[in-house]
């Protein structure tokens, strides 16, 4: 078993810790603040802060932990305009797991990453250096793609994990049709459920060596469809919003699954549990 390290224990990386620990891991994850840690702790997760705004403590947290492999599973909250933090926070890790003689960073990264076109987008279809040759990839595509780039040259083992769009425990997604301006009947609904999202990361961390791979739920409808199946299931009476025909990219799990992983849901539909 491994020693292992997840940094940012939130609503994928607290899970992730605990079916780890489950499987006999030795696991440390962080919180920015004590009361965090402290959370984490009452649940049974062994935790220690880290600011990755201040991470001059990161590397030595790793080595008292002989830590073997970090996993980051922080998100980019570009949003809230820290546009460029995401890329140094990701630079920083990697120059504190080597230092610190880690030999495996795992990444937690979006399918948003490929570019806006519709068709089917397997893992090579971005990369940092197509993107900047392509204006098909939006300015937050490149940062990611960025922030990749830095895991695979870290000249560590990896593994980058691109999950769609995250649904499960306090993330029905009926609740975000209410903020939808529009949906489409032609754009397919690439979502993953935590169960699967943390399936994949626990597969990943002892089966999967050097790879960036797609973590989507293999079969899919159209995200009308898709939201309409949510407010039923939900049994809510929210106004639908008005429905269009534009196409838009559907996220391939055909790598995943050829390497072994295999999902708890099969189907988007399925997926749709309260």
């Amino acid at each position: 078993m491994s020693q292992v390290v997840i940094i940012g224990a939130g609503w994928l990386g607290k899970p992730l810790a605990q079916a780890l620990l489950a499987d006999g891991h030795h696991v440390s994850a962080t919180k920015t603040s004590i009361d965090g840690v402290n959370s984490l702790q009452e649940c049974g997760i062994p935790a220690f802060v880290c600011d990755l705004a201040k991470p001059e403590f990161l590397e030595e947290d790793l080595r008292q932990r002989d830590c073997e492999i970090v996993i980051g599973c922080f998100p980019p909250r570009f949003r809230h305009g820290n546009t460029d933090d995401y890329v140094h926070y990701w630079a920083s890790v990697v120059t504190h797991a080597r230092t610190a003689g880690v030999k495996k960073i795992m990444m937690v990264s979006s399918t948003s990453v490929y570019p806006a076109a519709e068709g089917t987008m397997v893992e090579s279809d971005a990369s940092y250096a197509q993107s900047l040759s392509s204006d098909m990839f939006t300015d937050n595509a490149k940062r990611l793609l960025q922030a990749e780039q830095c895991v695979i040259d870290s000249g560590l083992d990896y593994t980058i994990v691109r999950c769609s769009g995250l649904i499960g425990p306090d993330r029905h997604p009926s609740r975000f049709v209410a903020h939808l301006s529009a949906i489409s009947d032609q754009a397919p609904a690439n979502m993953i459920h935590q169960t699967d999202a943390v399936g994949v990361l626990r597969y990943a961390a002892t089966h999967i060596s050097k790879e960036v791979l797609n973590a989507t739920t293999p079969d899919t409808v159209n995200k009308a469809q898709f939201y309409q199946e949510a407010l039923k299931q939900a049994n809510l009476n929210t106004s639908f919003p008005p429905i269009t025909h534009t196409g838009d990219k559907r996220v391939s799990a055909e790598k995943l699954l050829g390497l072994g992983y295999d999902f708890h849901y099969k189907s988007t539909l399925d997926a749709i549990t309260l």
